[in-house]
């Protein structure tokens, strides 16, 4: 063996060895885990190695296209040569770094962890308690509950196996049912929510049913263009694909093309990443970690869990610092960044003068000298004396991929990257971007928003592919290690599988750059829970074990006088624009009136000058019209924080959703993904 660990007799291409992916692939009796051993000495740190190509691997099948067949080969060894490059360019600095143990949790540990994730970390307590829990539970539904349930079981039992108290049953809180089953709190259709509220625990259910069913009549009736329905939980729709209410003809089976999928938008719109206040986006991971933890469960897909580790802090000011640490600083010199300055530095040189470069990203640059910049960069670049126009392209994109691998923690946070793997699990094309939506809205926002800079970035690279040779798949491949491989998560892979995973890992990264738009969406049933918690917290219920189920009764009880109002045919309403205006504005709803609508309407009586104008100075173009692009409609107060509208919410619909919030006309920031 040779210092880099290549057998003499091997051919240098397909006998190196590889840094482990973080993957979790389903093991089987014939393909046990197999332990490797560092290569290099006397490094305790080093990454784990993936076992060489297997000889006895089976033969890739024949396929029709044989040219797409070779690109598929081309691919397969950039993913390699990605990952040698990456561990030649740690192999000197494997000694500076401490690595953490990672530990296999005992029984009961993950359970406990999700809970403590999933904000419901007090029912497992000694003194368990209902006061932050009840509302959250009451938003779930039926396979929620299930999943919730189910964790709290698998602690129980780890619990009373080591003769401690057991914990206390969530059905408790949910009630039963004469066959012990939990009493499902199920999410309502947007068009229920708007005229009904947050709907009973009897007559929601019988129009949840109807929503279900106009799901499935709308998959039924889908052609060619894949609808992409956010307004009933994934995991509802995944439990009525099982259960056969779906031809299986309908099932989206990936294939070398694509689907093109069209977002459903309701009644009240779509709601991006971003069009929520900061308060309520701090619901959504939790609600959307038990949604993902629903939908794996009813497709029968494990999830695994990391425990969260870090490497130790450097002293640098740039790489290996973390996001948080990053951006604190930043802050103080540009009050809205977004993402740290020094990765926007990095992909705005590489847009200004590496899209169109052959080979980009993929072609490494020298090693030496990429270090060389990295020092240059701690020294200057706050200073602003680092000369980025010296700096070569590929230099350039080394030093970006440099940045992403050296995070203290993994982009993709240590403790999902293998859920973010167990999505190649997933059969169903569709569901795979579910579950991949739920992934990223469960991201720390530092972490969320450098992904989509990144992915923005990439997108841009692929659309100049004529030019720099570099397609989808080609990108995905070379970018797929530096967010699936980490110093700090060293584990096992089964011999054999080394190109399993790794395309696997790939079209992971594929499904972030090509869907990126549908991905970075807040689906309207999340909206709906966070709108339930709200007004349920408004209540100001105090929640103790023997009221638990009489309260429960009293809210649906309330709900129910809530849809005997009928809902209103029209309604005139006052849109505040104090900012521009020191009149409101009256808008006549009906229902067919859109957010757009309002807006075009203001912007109308604005230009009319019929007035008193407080500001105008940045609504106006250069030809002294009113540009109606720069301005939003927000939703604030009620059952919601603040809600930036989409254009084509219908306006009764939320008004009947809810009845107590203030509309307010504001100006839309300058939009960029850095600020």
């Amino acid at each position: 063996m040779d210092k880099l660990g290549k057998p003499a007799s091997g051919f240098a291409r397909t006998r190196i060895p590889r840094p482990q992916i973080v993957l979790q692939p389903i093991q089987s009796a014939s393909h046990p885990p197999v332990s490797r051993v560092c290569s290099t000495r006397n490094c305790p740190c080093q990454m784990s190695l993936l076992p060489q190509k297997s000889s006895l691997e089976p033969p890739v099948l024949e396929r029709v296209n044989s040219r797409a067949d070779s690109l598929d080969n081309l691919s397969m060894d950039n993913f390699w040569l990605e990952v040698e490059n990456i561990k030649q360019s740690t192999e000197a600095e494997q000694e500076e770094c401490g690595l953490a143990e990672v530990k296999t949790p005992e029984e009961g540990e993950a359970e406990a962890a999700w809970l403590q994730d999933a904000g419901l970390s007090d029912l497992i307590g000694d003194n368990a308690a209902d006061n932050g829990n009840i509302v959250l539970l009451s938003t779930l539904t039926k396979t929620q509950a299930a999943a919730v349930q189910r964790r709290l079981d698998t602690y129980s039992r780890s619990r009373r196996k080591k003769n401690k108290q057991p914990v206390r049953d969530v059905r408790d809180i949910f009630g039963v049912i004469n066959s012990g089953e939990v009493v499902p709190e199920t999410e309502e259709s947007v068009t229920t929510r708007s005229q009904h509220g947050l709907g009973s625990s009897g007559n929601t259910r019988k129009s949840d049913a109807r929503g279900l069913q106009d799901f499935s009549d709308m998959v039924r009736s889908s052609g060619r263009e894949e609808i992409f329905n956010t307004d009933v939980a994934y995991s509802e729709q995944a439990a009525i694909l099982l259960k056969g209410s779906l031809p299986e003809s309908r099932r989206i089976k990936e294939e070398n093309t694509l689907t093109k999928f069209k977002l459903r938008k309701g009644r009240l719109g779509v709601t991006r990443i971003g069009d929520l206040s900061p308060q309520d986006m701090k619901k959504i991971p939790t609600l959307a970690l038990i949604e993902l933890t629903a939908l794996c469960d009813v497709l029968g897909v494990e999830l695994k869990r990391n425990k969260a580790i870090k490497l130790k802090a450097t002293e640098n000011r740039l790489f290996g610092v973390p996001l948080n640490t990053l951006l604190e600083n930043d802050q103080k010199l540009i009050p809205n960044a977004k993402v740290p300055l020094i990765l926007h530095a990095l992909l705005s040189c590489l847009e200004k003068k590496g899209l169109d470069t052959e080979g980009i990203l993929r072609v490494s640059g020298s090693q030496t000298r990429i270090k060389n910049l990295q020092q240059k960069l701690e020294s200057d670049f706050y200073s602003g004396l680092f000369r980025w126009e010296e700096v070569h392209q590929n230099d350039i994109s080394g030093l970006l991929k440099r940045f992403i691998r050296e995070l203290p923690t993994p982009l993709l946070m240590a403790e999902y990257l293998p859920a973010f793997a167990a999505v190649q699990n997933i059969p169903d094309l569709k569901q795979r971007l579910q579950a991949l939506n739920l992934l990223i809205l469960i991201l720390p926002e530092p972490n969320r928003s450098t992904l989509k800079a990144l992915l923005e970035f990439l997108s841009k690279v692929v659309a100049r592919e004529k030019k720099n040779k570099m397609n989808l798949w080609n990108v995905s491949m070379v970018i797929a290690p530096n967010l699936f491989m980490h110093k700090a998560l060293p584990t096992k892979v089964p011999e054999g599988k080394e190109k399993q995973l790794a395309e696997g890992a790939a079209n992971v990264v594929r499904m972030m750059i090509h869907y990126q738009d549908l991905l970075w969406t807040v689906s309207s049933f999340l909206v709906a829970q966070v709108r339930k918690m709200n007004e349920s917290s408004s209540r100001r219920y105090q929640f103790y074990d023997k009221r638990i189920k009489n309260l429960l009764r009293k809210i649906h009880t309330d709900k129910d006088k809530t849809e005997k109002n009928e809902a209103e045919p029209s309604k005139i309403v006052k849109v505040q624009t104090s900012l521009f205006l020191k009149d409101s504005m009256e808008v006549h709803l009906n229902s067919g009136t859109k957010a757009a609508d309002v807006l075009r309407q203001f912007q109308k009586r604005l230009s009319q000058n019929n007035w008193n104008i407080v500001n105008t100075v940045h609504l106006l173009k250069c030809n002294g019209s009113v540009e109606s692009m720069n301005l939003l409609l927000c939703e604030v107060g009620g059952n919601i924080g603040e809600h930036c509208l989409d254009p084509d919410t219908y306006l009764l619909d939320l008004y009947h959703v809810n009845p107590h919030a203030e509309w307010i006309i504001k100006q839309n920031p300058s939009f960029s993904w850095m600020i």
